[in-house]
């Protein structure tokens, strides 16, 4: 299904009732959104990590503008800001009074900017293996030199410098970087979700090139203005997102809740199977 909202199509699909019998009536079940990473993914992979939760609540898949199957467009909006304003347009679009945003990693930064400015859209907020500002990259460039092999190193050189031309380049990141964003990887099935994906590279580059938007994104200063319950989610040994950054989130966020899993990376859904959804789970209904 498509949506044209603010001069972009963007794709989407739902999983889940809605509305529900329960005796003599129907009620309506919480919504979801769930918020891809990258950026310059897709929202596949999340399907089949969300699952469990298809018989609690409703919720709903999308792909940021230029990216996975929604329209491509000016690059120069390839932007966290305008991932924002659509994603309030998508909700607008649908008729939806208060959703719950799903973030991870990338999506993360884009739920928690959502949350801020529009609050009274939000009924809870889930952040997974996210950061509230740039830093993160530095971190990230520090780890790699220090701990990457010369593969990692070479791909992730072409991360820093957004210089990464065709999918297929795309994807031999994702198979060098693959050990490091799951404790538990897994080459044949990261192959099969590879291809079942779709990588945009215009987004990553304009994103971690020098000057680009996650090096000067800080949302900090306005965390405080998120008055939804919050469940922050991190992994102890993310080399990407470091669970320090959730720590900052947790502090900065009033009221929130923090869990950090000690086996888990950047990749959640892979490291802890049902687990990261039993969390979400738990929130969601409490």
């Amino acid at each position: 299904m498509f949506a044209d909202i603010r001069g972009t199509r963007l794709y989407f699909d739902v999983s889940g009732m809605g509305l529900v019998p329960d005796g003599g009536q129907m009620v309506q079940r919480p919504v979801g959104f769930a918020i891809h990473g990258g950026p310059g993914g897709d929202h596949t992979a999340f399907k089949t990590a969300f699952a469990p939760l298809f018989d609690q609540m409703q919720i709903l898949f999308f792909d940021h503008r230029g990216q996975g199957r929604s329209a491509k467009g000016d690059p120069e909006h390839y932007t966290l800001d305008e991932n924002v304003e659509d994603m309030e347009a998508l909700r607008r679009h649908l008729g939806l009074e208060r959703i719950i945003p799903i973030g991870t990693s990338y999506g993360g930064m884009v739920a928690m900017a959502y949350a801020a400015r529009y609050p009274q859209a939000v009924e809870k907020l889930v952040l997974c293996v996210t950061a509230a500002h740039g830093g993160f990259i530095e971190r990230a460039q520090a780890f790699i030199a220090a701990h990457g092999t010369p593969e990692q190193q070479a791909v992730c050189d072409m991360l820093w410098a957004g210089a990464f031309e065709t999918q297929e380049q795309l994807e031999r990141y994702y198979a060098a970087m693959g050990p490091l964003y799951s404790r538990n990887f897994d080459p044949e099935a990261a192959a099969l979700a590879r291809s079942r994906s779709s990588h945009s590279p215009e987004p990553l580059n304009r994103a971690f090139r020098p000057g680009g938007v996650l090096r000067l994104f800080d949302l900090r200063p306005e965390l405080a203005r998120i008055t939804a319950p919050t469940l922050i989610l991190a992994g102890r040994h993310d080399w990407i997102c470091p669970p320090d950054f959730s720590e900052e989130i947790h502090r900065l966020i009033p009221g929130s809740q923090l869990h950090i899993f000690e086996n888990a990376s950047h990749s959640l859904r892979n490291d802890l199977g049902s687990e990261q959804t039993d969390w979400i789970s738990r929130f969601v209904s409490g």
